[in-house]
C-alpha cells in the first residue's frame, strides 16, 4: 500500500512492496498516485515473471564485463566500448544510469543516430557496437531475467561501410621505416623498440599476420620457416609459412629476454608508436592493419585460393575478396 505526504515542492509517494522500497516527489498528488500505482504493478509483474525492473543499463554492462567479456581475448576493447556507450547522455543523464526496462529500441535508435551523425562513426563501427549491445541485452533477458526481451531486435542497422582497399606503396613503406629509425635496405639489427616495430611492419607485409598475432609470437612458436599462432582472432591455432624475406627479418631482431616475445613489444605500444611514425611520415589515411591487405594481394600471386585462405586464417573464402585489393592498372599489365 502506497503512502503520500505533502511536501514544499510537491507530493511524496512512497511504496513498500515485495521487499522493494522506493519513493518519489511529484508536482501533484494525482501524479504521485499514478506513479505509485504504475510502479507497484510493474514490481508485481516483475516478481511474477522473474524480470528485475530496478536494474540499470550500467548493472548489465558491469556484470557482462565481469562474467562474459573477461573470458574473451578482446576483453579490454569491449570494456572500453561499453564504458563509452554508457557515458552517452540522454535526457540529461548517462545512458548507464537508465533503468534497463527503459532502454527501448527508440532510445537505442537515438544512440545509433548520435554515433552516425554527431560522432561521425562509420556504419560498420556502429553495427559492431550494436552487436555488442545485442549480446549484453540478450544475456540480460535469457540468463539473468532482468528484462523480458532484448530491445536491439527492433533497431534498424545502418548500412555497412565500403571495405577498405588501402595498399601501401613502396615509397610509403620506406618513409614509415625511416620514421621508425630503421633502414630496411641494410642488415643492421633492430635494437630499439621503434626499430623492432619497423621490422614487425615489414614482417606483417610478408605474412599477413595481424598486429596482435605478431606481438604475441614466442620464440618456441617459430620452427624453421613456419610460425605457429596459438592465439588468433577466431580462436583457432594457425601455422603460417614464412617467406625467405620473413625469415630474414626475424634474424634482425635481438635475442628475446627469458619468457619474452620474439618482437619484445606489446600490441598497445606498437599501435601508439606506429601511429606517431605514420604521422611523421606524412601518411594520414593508413593503418597497421592495412598491411594485411597488401600482404594478401601479394600472396594471391603466389598461392592458390585454398592455400592462401589457410595461411591467413579465413574460413570464409569471401573474406579474401575483402583483402585482395589489386588495382585494375596492375591487372591490365597481365592482359598484354
Amino acid at each position: 500500500m502506497a503512502s503520500y505526504a505533502k511536501r514544499k515542492n510537491g507530493w511524496r509517494a512512497q511504496i513498500a512492496i515485495q521487499g522493494v522500497r522506493e519513493s518519489r516527489v511529484l508536482s501533484t498528488k494525482a501524479e504521485a498516485v499514478a506513479w505509485a500505482t504504475a510502479r507497484e504493478a510493474e514490481i508485481r509483474a516483475g516478481k511474477a515473471t522473474g524480470v528485475q525492473a530496478g536494474r540499470t543499463v550500467g548493472d548489465a554492462f558491469d556484470r557482462y564485463e565481469k562474467e562474459v567479456s573477461i573470458t574473451k581475448r578482446g576483453h579490454r576493447f569491449e570494456a572500453l566500448r561499453l564504458a563509452a556507450i554508457g557515458s552517452w547522455e540522454t535526457n540529461g543523464k548517462p545512458f548507464r544510469d537508465m533503468r534497463l526496462v527503459d532502454a527501448t529500441s527508440e532510445v537505442l535508435g537515438k544512440w545509433r543516430d548520435h554515433r552516425l551523425n554527431i560522432n561521425k562513426m562509420s556504419g560498420s563501427t556502429v553495427n559492431r557496437e550494436l552487436n555488442l549491445l545485442s549480446n549484453v541485452f540478450a544475456i540480460a533477458a535469457k540468463e539473468w531475467k532482468w528484462i523480458a526481451a532484448s530491445p536491439t531486435t527492433d533497431v534498424r542497422r545502418p548500412k555497412e561501410s565500403e571495405p577498405r582497399d588501402r595498399l601501401y606503396t613502396n615509397d610509403e613503406i620506406e618513409r614509415i621505416c625511416f620514421a621508425l629509425g630503421f633502414d630496411q635496405g641494410s642488415e643492421e639489427r633492430a635494437e630499439t623498440v621503434s626499430q623492432r616495430i619497423a621490422v614487425a611492419f615489414l614482417f606483417a607485409i610478408e605474412t599477413a599476420m595481424r598486429a596482435g598475432e605478431i606481438c604475441g609470437l614466442m620464440p618456441r612458436d617459430v620452427v624453421g620457416r613456419v610460425a605457429t599462432l596459438t592465439e588468433t582472432k577466431n580462436g583457432t591455432k594457425r601455422r603460417v609459412p614464412l617467406s625467405t624475406r620473413a625469415a630474414a627479418l626475424l634474424e634482425l631482431l635481438p635475442e628475446p629476454e627469458d619468457g619474452g616475445t620474439v618482437f619484445g613489444v606489446t600490441a598497445k605500444s606498437l599501435d601508439a608508436l606506429f601511429r606517431k611514425a605514420r604521422t611523421r611520415a606524412g601518411i594520414d589515411d593508413a593503418t597497421f592493419h592495412d598491411t594485411r591487405h597488401l600482404a594478401i594481394t601479394r600472396l594471391a600471386k603466389k598461392l592458390g585460393v585454398l592455400d592462401l585462405a589457410r595461411m591467413v586464417g579465413h574460413r570464409d573464402l569471401k573474406q579474401l575478396q575483402v583483402y585482395y585489393n589489386e588495382t585494375a592498372e596492375a591487372m591490365a599489365t597481365k592482359l598484354d
